[in-house]
């Protein structure tokens, strides 16, 4: 029996910022495979992105897992002065964003290019725009 690839992560980059693809589920296996994607690009030193863009046009599925990743992404980058936004998300990934009560911290965006041209990419920090859970929870 051949195996099947049931997640793919693929990275670009647009001016200053960087474009995750998610395709599949992300789960606990794969949200492994997004974390070690992310701390290759966020972790270059003065040279990172100040935006980084999910695109979760291909994304089936997100779980716990998944969102505790998308959690450390935002607060890796808010902690440098970055910004975190989602882009082209299926209604069942919606559902647990909202439900988890990210859609008040992490911007979504009907497209990749609409994330792309919402600013900058550097986020002025202001402690009450996140909710206190991201706020606490534990970072890199």
């Amino acid at each position: 029996m051949e195996a099947v690839e049931v997640f793919s992560v693929r990275v670009w980059q647009a001016g200053q910022a960087s474009v995750f693809v998610l395709c599949g589920e992300l789960d606990y296996e794969s949200a492994v495979q997004l974390q070690e994607a992310a701390d290759r690009v966020l972790l270059v030193g003065e040279g990172g992105p100040k935006a980084v863009v999910i695109d979760c046009a291909g994304l089936d599925f997100c779980d716990s897992s998944g969102i505790n990743c998308l959690v450390r992404m935002y607060q890796w980058l808010s902690a440098r002065g970055g910004v975190l936004r989602m882009a082209a998300m299926p209604a069942p990934v919606t559902r647990v964003f909202t439900l988890t009560g990210l859609d008040r911290a992490i911007p979504v965006h009907a497209t990749v290019h609409e994330a792309l041209a919402a600013g900058g990419g550097v986020r002025q920090s202001r402690g009450g725009d996140a909710p206190s859970s991201l706020r606490s929870a534990s970072g890199r």
